[in-house]
């Protein structure tokens, strides 16, 4: 049998390898579907925009012209991504919802490089970010950047320890956010 770190270890091998950003998928088929594709792979739902069903299968991923499915609304729920993919945000331009829960990869870094995403920065309207264990008070002032951000939701968080603190600084950089807490 193997050792009982084995198996976790293969896992998280096999995740940093679904994470691979290919620059040259995204060159082929154009930031959306490969975007689609990546978060597919990890187990993460899109919401196109237009349409109401939530796509959850990379099988199923539609077709058509390229550029035709544009990605509005990403729930990442207990998905394995992970901030090495997140190049592969870059080129969405429809994105207004992202919702990132219990995802075991996401950490402060991953939250900054997000809030950093020139494209996400106009269009991001809502985030959720709920049991990602890794996330610190440092992570959620990142977000600052998100300029468009209205409602922010924050559940289960651990590694918030100054939650008043934190949220006064957000909402200071950004005014007309909401910010909703469930924190203890």
């Amino acid at each position: 049998l193997p050792a009982l770190g084995s198996c976790r270890h293969f896992w998280g091998w096999l995740n940093a390898v679904f994470n691979k950003v290919d620059y040259e998928r995204i060159q082929a088929v154009g930031p959306d579907r490969a975007a689609s594709e990546w978060l597919l792979r990890c187990g993460a739902l899109v919401r196109y925009r237009g349409y109401e069903k939530w796509q959850q299968d990379y099988n199923g991923l539609p077709t058509g012209p390229l550029g035709k499915y544009k990605i509005e609304a990403i729930n990442a729920t207990e998905s394995c991504i992970m901030y090495r993919g997140f190049d592969y945000l870059d080129g969405l331009e429809h994105v207004t919802e992202i919702k990132l829960q219990k995802c075991i990869y996401i950490q402060d870094e991953c939250l900054q490089r997000l809030s950093e995403t020139k494209n996400l920065q106009k269009s991001l309207l809502q985030l959720k970010i709920i049991s990602c264990g890794n996330v610190t008070d440092k992570g959620i002032i990142a977000l600052h950047k998100l300029t468009n951000l209205e409602y922010l939701y924050l559940s289960d968080l651990p590694g918030i320890r100054e939650k008043e603190t934190t949220v006064r600084i957000l909402q200071q950089a950004l005014p007309d956010l909401e910010v909703e807490l469930d924190l203890e």
